[in-house]
C-alpha cells in the first residue's frame, strides 16, 4: 500500500494551500516536510530531487512531482474531481484559470510595501465584486445545481471556496451580494473531509504574517 503523500514547502501557505485544501477535500491523510533553511533547500537540489529547482513539492505514488498545475491534475484525475469528460475538463480548467490571476494578486499582496499593499488591497476587493464573483454566481445560477461543474464536486469548487476563504479574511462582506456563491462555500465546507480541515490544529495554515514571509525570502531569494 502506497504510503501517504509527503508536502516539501515552507510552513506556510504559499503556492502549496490549494494542494492542501484539495488533498484534504479529497479524504487523503499528507505528511508535510517543511523546508526551514536555505541547507534544506540545498540538499533537495542537490540530490537532484527538484527538477527545475523549485518547491512545492510532493511525493505521492512514487514520484517526486512539481509544477503546482501538474500536481493538483494529478490529485483530482486520481480522486475524481476533475470531470467525467474532456467537456467537463475543459470547463474546470477554465474556471480555475479563471480563478489564477486574483489568487496570484493574494498570494503576493506582503511582497508590497505597506502603501502600495492598500492600493493592492483595493485593487483586489474591486475586481472580487465586480469581475471574478459575478461571473461565478453566473454560473451556478444558469444551470441551478450545486456544483459548478456536472452537478458533482469537483476541483473548481474547491479552489474557488479556498478563494472566497481567503477574500473574505480581508473583507468579510465581499460575499454579501452573491447568495449562490456563499450557498457553495457552506455546502463545501459542511462536507466531512473539508469540515476537519476548517477545524482548529489542522494542516491548513494561517494566513502569513510580516515575519514569516521575511523568514521564508531568506531561505527562498524572492
Amino acid at each position: 500500500m502506497a504510503g501517504k503523500p509527503k508536502l516539501h514547502y515552507y510552513d506556510g501557505r504559499g503556492r502549496m494551500e490549494v494542494i492542501r485544501w484539495l488533498l484534504a477535500a479529497a479524504g487523503v491523510e499528507f505528511e508535510e516536510v517543511f523546508i526551514e533553511t536555505e541547507e534544506d533547500l540545498d540538499k533537495l537540489r542537490n540530490d537532484g530531487r527538484l527538477m527545475f529547482g523549485q518547491v512545492p513539492m510532493v511525493e505521492i505514488d512514487g514520484m517526486e512531482l512539481v509544477q503546482r498545475r501538474a500536481i493538483l491534475n494529478y490529485i483530482a484525475s486520481k480522486h475524481n474531481l476533475y470531470g467525467k469528460d474532456l467537456k467537463e475538463r475543459a470547463l474546470i480548467d477554465m474556471y480555475i484559470e479563471g480563478m489564477a490571476d486574483l489568487n496570484e494578486m493574494i498570494v503576493t499582496l506582503l511582497e508590497y510595501t505597506p502603501e502600495e499593499q492598500v492600493n493592492r488591497l483595493a485593487l483586489i476587493k474591486e475586481q472580487t465584486t465586480n469581475r471574478y464573483f459575478p461571473a461565478f454566481e453566473k454560473v451556478l445560477k444558469s444551470h441551478g445545481q450545486d456544483y459548478l461543474v456536472g452537478n458533482r464536486l469537483s476541483r473548481a469548487d474547491i479552489h474557488l471556496v479556498e478563494l472566497i476563504y481567503n477574500l473574505e479574511e480581508f473583507d468579510p462582506s465581499l460575499t454579501a451580494n452573491f447568495p449562490l456563491l456563499k450557498a457553495l462555500k457552506t455546502r463545501i465546507s459542511n462536507l466531512p473531509s473539508v469540515k476537519k480541515f476548517l477545524q482548529p490544529g489542522s494542516q491548513r495554515k494561517p494566513p502569513i504574517t510580516a515575519e514569516a514571509l521575511e523568514k521564508a525570502r531568506k531561505v527562498f531569494k524572492f
